[in-house]
């Protein structure tokens, strides 16, 4: 089914390649249209235009930019649902047109640098801080920065590779990664294996209290790591929070 040219806001764009970045889960890679702006941990809609199928979801889904901001593409990475949307993005040619939506969202790095920020990710929802992070790294921000990153396998670890490289180039960021299935994995395994709760929490940070946190995740993950973290003192202003719902 046409789009209707009004239904659609924002800029044209173009697939400039695709990849799997974990078992399961894939980036697409589109251009960035001239003057388009966005913070790192912001979202867009992506609108295909006329795919190959579509269903009762319709042809728009929103997406975290999980590309920094000082690259000239946008990268989206979603689990490989079995949808039309999903399907589509995967078959269609590259150099397709596609509708990219303005910036949006407050998910973004607090402007006190004294106070460290802590990201907390499950799974698919590591792709703001992956943004937040690379253009930390390419800034030198001075600001700390702990990122906790918890999925089934290492399998499963979207941009694994590269956030254990920024561990290296930037001393005010580190990385804690924990794999909790790894009975199913085929992978070795050094790290944590447990849940994300106080305790882990508590071997790798000073305090709890002070830092700002970041949850990104399944709905019943944010959830859980919320009520984590109310539970360890931590007050409800100083957490911030992003559900990854269906993907």
């Amino acid at each position: 089914m046409a789009i209707e040219a009004a239904q659609i806001i924002g800029q044209k764009s173009r697939l400039m390649r695709r990849e799997e970045v974990a078992e399961g889960t894939m980036a697409f890679h589109f251009e960035k249209p001239p003057g388009f702006d966005f913070r790192p941990g912001q979202y867009v809609d992506v609108t295909l235009r006329n795919p190959p199928e579509t269903d009762a979801e319709g042809n728009t889904r929103t997406f975290s930019i999980a590309s920094p901001p000082f690259e000239n593409e946008l990268t989206f990475t979603t689990r490989m649902r079995d949808t039309a949307f999903k399907r589509s993005l995967k078959k269609i040619a590259l150099a397709t047109e596609a509708q990219i939506s303005h910036a949006a969202g407050s998910f973004t790095l607090h402007m006190n640098r004294a106070k460290p920020a802590v990201f907390l990710a499950g799974g698919i929802g590591i792709t703001p801080f992956h943004s937040i992070v690379r253009q930390a790294d390419r800034d030198r921000l001075e600001q700390k920065l702990y990122l906790f990153y918890s999925n089934r396998r290492p399998e499963d670890a979207a941009f694994l590779d590269t956030l254990q490289t920024l561990e290296t180039t930037n001393p005010n960021f580190r990385l804690i990664c924990t794999m909790t299935e790894m009975s199913k994995s085929k992978k070795e395994w050094k790290g944590e294996t447990v849940l994300i709760d106080k305790a882990m929490l508590s071997r790798h940070l000073a305090v709890l209290q002070g830092p700002i946190y970041y949850v990104a995740g399944p709905p019943t993950m944010v959830a859980a790591t919320r009520q984590t973290l109310l539970s360890a003192g931590v007050a409800e202003d100083d957490i911030r929070t992003e559900e990854f719902s269906g993907y």
